[in-house]
């Protein structure tokens, strides 16, 4: 093998798991993915895939204070309604909308 430099990278265990069986599928390593990913940033100049922000994100910071109550209000009526999601459907919404 030639001369190789290392590559450390933490990443959420369960999101691994994941992509590591999708990846053993296709017949590809973790360490082959990242050099075809280097060697993309190099050719490209760039990164190889678009990085973009999900529509509709809301970032806390861009909120006034009537617009924060304004969405805890929203939240509170959503309770006392009755509509409200467990964790495990809150996390299959996001699966699926988002990709996350």
């Amino acid at each position: 093998m030639a001369n190789t430099a290392t590559v450390y990278a933490r990443i959420e265990p369960q999101l691994k798991e994941e992509v590591d069986k999708i990846l053993n599928n296709l017949g590809v390593t973790p360490s082959s993915l990242i050099q075809m990913l280097y060697s993309q940033i190099k050719l490209t100049n760039s990164i190889p895939f678009e990085i973009k922000m999900p529509k509709n994100s809301i970032f806390i910071d861009e909120l006034t204070k009537d617009d924060i109550n304004y969405e805890l209000l929203k939240g509170i009526n959503d309770i006392e309604k009755g509509n409200v999601k467990t964790a495990d459907e809150v996390d299959k919404i996001l699966k699926e909308k988002l990709g996350i």
